[in-house]
């Protein structure tokens, strides 16, 4: 193909070229005097570049955020609970604090990621959970733990729904599964990190300069947090802007080129660059369908993570008479299956022809249904509590999924697809708020009777919804069709079926054929 297309600014890009099977794109940037520039962008390095340096900060962040995280969880089963003379639901109530924060500071913390540059904005919000997460180690109430986790959630809401917006501006959507998969996997590395943490600081520190192992592990998270911060701060490029490129105390403009970012932006498909984020964004988001069932989906997605989320397979263990380090290990595996399931269904959606975002959700809500039947039948019965925990890990594969199919649905409104992926999280964090003390509170171990029967309600309305989404994004893309949209920042032609691309094939037809495909598909 030999196609030269006029571009938005002075830049002007010309064809792909194959060499030694490395694919590189030629552009051409005007000089001051009016003459041109040749550049070649190796593209291969250039997406190298982004997972590197872009995929490797959000997916420490949200490591370091869950090992915060389910760090409480482990100190609570490992002395704390003892020393602070917590009882019945005092748990349940820290939870719910963590879970409000965590609802208040969801969208807030989206918008200000198109106003503060990203890169400083995540790499402050971690910081200040750092030093949130040190000061839990000198707490003497649960009522300060209370409101530290308060506060704590306040900046840790950036990093989930902030993260999938930021992936969604530097990846294709057959890149995003996997990428999503990984960053989603990294929160549950953390989770297992740090069961197995504490157990080693039980053993090794415990009692060391007066502090029990459990007041140990706040520091050592923070002493983890803080250079993770940093790093962010110098090495994040946040999205690629023409900003970035000028950002200062920062190693962007060392890592990338200008041409680099340029093509960043245009190997995306183009979004509607005249939507801005001012008060027209609200009948946007509220006239469109993307916004009520997306936060709706995940609502119920959120819900069928309650059993793993809420700690509840520690506390049967406590109640069951395990021994510390098995209260602490045993829940590693909840999240091993998280990973499998969650890279599975990524490897699906990326390789398979005509895999659906759909399917999985379909499939996460028959084994959750499962997971509810099992456990209902005799909780008691410790080889059928472990299977159903452990199958219930399936359900964090929904975290990637979901996300990803909403980052791809609204990509052609940035204010919208922030504000949608902050209100999927909120919402269900929302309802988290109520719905664990209600169906998941401490003091229905061991049987969790009501929590198995919101389970079963919660899975068979997820897909019941993700076929309705299903329905709804093939009518908007039957209107694409009969309206398609050609832009440069979309004329990557070959990244659709680069292998066998015809050369003569006209630019819009195979636009045209993309929309042809997706919207004849049956569900």
């Amino acid at each position: 193909m030999d196609n030269a297309v006029k571009t938005l600014d002075s830049e002007k890009e010309f064809n792909i070229i194959h060499k030694d099977n490395i694919s590189v794109r030629e552009t051409r940037s005007e000089n001051d005097d009016g003459s041109f520039k040749e550049h070649k962008i190796n593209k291969r390095f250039v997406l190298f570049k982004i997972d590197l340096f872009v995929l490797s900060f959000v997916c420490l962040q949200y490591w370091i955020n869950y090992v915060d995280r389910v760090g409480f969880t482990n100190a609570y089963v490992s002395g704390m609970k003892e020393d602070l003379n917590m009882t019945g639901n005092d748990i349940s109530i820290t939870n719910t604090c963590f879970t409000v924060g965590y609802v208040v500071g969801m969208l807030p913390n989206n918008l200000m990621l198109l106003i503060v540059p990203p890169r400083l904005w995540l790499s402050f919000c971690t910081f200040s959970w750092g030093l949130l997460t040190l000061g839990m180690y000198k707490v003497t109430s649960y009522q300060q733990c209370c409101v530290i986790r308060f506060f704590q959630a306040l900046f840790e809401s950036c990093t989930f729904s902030g993260t999938h917006l930021i992936l969604g501006s530097w990846y294709k959507e057959n890149e995003l599964p996997i990428r999503s998969a990984i960053f989603t996997s990294s929160g549950l590395i953390g989770s297992t990190f740090s069961g197995f943490m504490q157990v080693a600081i039980h053993k090794s520190l415990n009692g060391r300069q007066g502090l029990p192992g459990w007041r140990w592990l706040f520091i050592i998270d923070f002493c983890i947090t803080i250079p993770i911060a940093l790093y962010g701060l110098i090495f994040f490029p946040g999205v690629p802007d023409k900003s970035s490129i000028n950002s200062k105390f920062s190693m962007t403009k060392v890592i990338f080129t200008k041409e680099e970012l340029q093509y960043a932006r245009r190997r995306l498909p183009a979004r509607d660059e005249s939507t801005k984020l001012d008060w027209s964004v609200v009948p946007r988001v509220l006239r469109r369908w993307h916004w009520w069932l997306f936060s709706f989906v995940w609502v119920l997605g959120g819900e069928n993570l309650s059993f793993a989320s809420n700690g509840l397979f520690a506390l049967w263990l406590k109640d069951r008479n395990y021994s510390l380090s098995n209260r602490n290990n045993f829940p590693s595996g909840i999240y091993a299956v998280g990973i499998v399931s969650t890279f599975a269904a990524a490897f699906y959606l990326s390789k398979i022809k005509r895999s659906r975002h759909w399917h999985v959700a379909i499939v996460i809500a028959v084994v959750m249904c499962a997971v509810a039947i099992m456990i209902r039948i005799d909780p008691l019965n410790e080889a059928l509590m472990f299977t159903a925990q452990y199958l219930g890990g399936v359900a964090y594969a929904g975290q990637a999924v979901f996300f990803a199919w909403a980052n791809v649905v609204c990509h052609d409104d940035l204010q919208e697809r922030a504000i949608v992926l902050a209100s999927m999280n909120m919402f269900s964090g929302a309802v988290n708020a109520w719905w664990s003390l209600l169906f998941y509170a401490a003091n229905t171990v061991p049987h969790f009777r009501k929590g198995c029967y919101a389970l079963i309600a919660t899975s068979v309305s997820s897909g019941i919804v993700s076929i309705l989404i299903r329905k709804f994004q093939i009518r908007e893309l039957n209107q694409k069709r009969q309206m398609p949209y050609v832009d440069a920042n979309d004329m990557i032609v070959e990244d659709h079926n680069e292998e066998e691309e015809d050369d003569d094939e006209d630019l819009e037809n195979v636009f045209r054929d993309r929309y042809t495909e997706e919207s004849s598909q049956v569900i």
